[in-house]
């Protein structure tokens, strides 16, 4: 295929999932074989996870949620980075040995760790584990990693840096987040 770069996406702006999705789409246009590793997250009924079973599964993408379930009153299960719960770290766990198990497999030519460096930064997951996944993934696998307050190593590691910034968004203001743009 070609190089196998890493890029991050991360930042306090709204956009990074988004981002990556965006390059999922635009990859998997191209005939190449994608899968996206969701961490923190267990939303089946956000957008992407609903146009992932609507249609780009079928393109061959392969997406897999890795978060708790969510507790009774709970829409989503969230992780309090003060509070982090023994099952947040198992399902980052779990989450990480697919995601190396999906690098390594020789089916995908991108993975997408989303939400990596906010597991990383809120302690679910050691920041080592990751960049040596990153080292010795093998040659023309293109990974892309999203979060917010990714690390120094993070950022280094990485071939192509964006950094989201916030300047302006309306939940400030009190819109709550909506079906279709937020998730």
């Amino acid at each position: 295929m070609h190089l196998g770069l890493i890029h991050l996406y991360t930042g306090d702006g709204k956009g990074k999932t988004t981002a990556a999705w965006g390059l999922v789409l635009r990859a998997a246009g191209q005939g190449l074989r994608c899968c996206v590793v969701q961490f923190m997250k267990s939303c089946p009924q956000g957008g992407e996870a609903r146009a992932w079973r609507q249609w780009l599964r079928q393109a061959g993408v392969e997406l897999r949620q890795f978060a708790r379930q969510a507790k009774e009153g709970e829409r989503w299960a969230w992780v309090d980075p003060k509070n982090v719960l023994p099952e947040d770290r198992a399902a980052a766990e779990e989450g990480l040995a697919y995601a190396r198990q999906a690098v390594n497999s020789g089916q995908f030519d991108l993975v997408v760790l989303d939400e990596i460096a906010v597991a990383v930064d809120w302690g679910l997951l050691e920041e080592e584990r990751i960049l040596q996944l990153l080292r010795e993934r093998p040659r023309g696998v293109e990974m892309v990693l999203t979060g917010r307050g990714a690390s120094a190593r993070l950022v280094a590691a990485a071939d192509l840096v964006t950094e989201m910034k916030a300047v302006k968004h309306p939940m400030d203001s009190g819109v709550r987040a909506r079906a279709g743009i937020e998730y």
